[in-house]
């Protein structure tokens, strides 16, 4: 299905929305990429959605609405800079803003007002895609190594594409035998939590903080001997488990907070390095995407334990690395309307492919 689509992703980092507008014919073209924060406020709501508290519904809901009011700003913002009408576009495919992810209970929560997305815009709306790949015995998660496969496998090379947001996840992309993919650990989450508690901003730009401590050994080894290292894949996660809650709880109490940030930065290079080892062995090459992959500190530190690879961003393959996400979900929306798969049940161990998402007509 040729044509204009709007992919929309606000992942477990929080720091805002990415819209992009993509043009899918023989080649996806991105066409335009906006980037658009969140309200302090809205952000502190979202993250005090991922514990229980009081008044759920009502908070979850009034969220909802919040957000798809953000989603159709971002819209608009994307359409006036590219120049289109809403009417030319097919379909916006918004993946929702994470709070909950629990599919060994068998459901996963993304927050989005689909028809109010829907009337705001004045275009179709696509979201709730993982809640089927569940339904059918999947992890619901991760869903962009389809896109990952359509777009950056080589007939010559075997890659591994690792997707560094919130939380980072791994597309095997072999060049023989079907294509893997899961989620290998906390990516930026942990991280962005800690150094907002400390300093008070949103990310580590660049990892200049974590470059001002060293990263503690026993404190990593606690972190690494987390269970979900050694669960084999297809797996999956989120904030459920890593949070700063529970990294509080491993810590002394005596640590200097940069020495922890650096920490954190070699949790995240270690446990990529680490599931790349393990899975992706015959990958030469390695293209990193998401907001992680802007951390220059983090991007050497993987690089380094990765000798023998080459170790670069999407950007050198046509896609930037922050809209690799958002023009996922604007290529799942064109298979949900296509009739087509989104997920790839090797990636997530679904009982078969399945068309993915709920339709919102304009």
């Amino acid at each position: 299905m040729p044509g204009l689509f709007i992919g929309l992703m606000s992942g477990t980092s929080m720091d805002g929305i990415d819209a992009v507008l993509t043009e899918f014919g023989p080649q996806p073209v991105l066409r335009q990429h906006v980037h658009q924060p969140f309200p302090p406020q809205l952000r502190d709501t979202l993250l005090g959605l991922n514990e229980p508290g009081a008044d759920e519904l009502q908070r979850a809901a009034l969220a909802a609405n919040a957000l798809s009011l953000g989603y159709a700003a971002a819209v608009r913002s994307l359409l006036a800079q590219a120049g289109v009408a809403a009417r030319d576009v097919l379909a916006v495919g918004c993946h929702g803003q994470t709070v909950r992810h629990n599919p060994r209970a068998g459901y996963t929560i993304q927050l989005v007002n689909g028809a109010l997305l829907a009337e705001l815009s004045g275009i179709r709306v696509v979201c709730d895609f993982r809640s089927r790949d569940i339904a059918a015995g999947g992890e619901g998660a991760p869903l962009v190594p389809a896109f990952h496969r359509a777009v950056f496998a080589s007939p010559k090379q075997a890659r591994a594409i690792v997707n560094i947001g919130g939380i980072a996840n791994i597309t095997r992309l072999p060049l023989h035998g079907p294509v893997t993919g899961f989620d290998c650990g906390p990516g930026n989450v942990l991280m962005d939590g800690w150094i907002a508690a400390h300093v008070g901003q949103a990310y580590d730009t660049g990892g200049a903080w974590a470059a001002q401590g060293r990263a503690l050994p026993e404190l990593l080894e606690r972190l690494l001997g987390h269970e979900f290292f050694e669960r084999p894949p297809p797996k999956s996660t989120g904030r459920d488990l890593f949070n700063l809650p529970a990294l509080r709880k491993m810590l002394r109490g005596d640590e200097r907070p940069q020495d922890v940030q650096a920490t954190l930065l070699e949790l995240t290079a270690a446990s990529i390095a680490r599931a790349l080892d393990a899975h992706c062995a015959d990958a030469v090459e390695v293209y990193l995407c998401g907001g992680g992959a802007r951390n220059g500190a983090l991007a050497a530190r993987i690089a380094g334990l990765l000798p023998g690879r080459r170790v670069e961003s999407t950007d050198v393959l046509g896609i930037a690395a922050e809209a690799v996400e958002a023009a996922a979900f604007a290529w799942l929306a064109q298979r949900t309307l296509a009739g087509e798969p989104g997920n790839l049940p090797a990636v997530t161990g679904a009982q078969g492919p399945r068309v993915l998402g709920a339709i919102y007509p304009a």
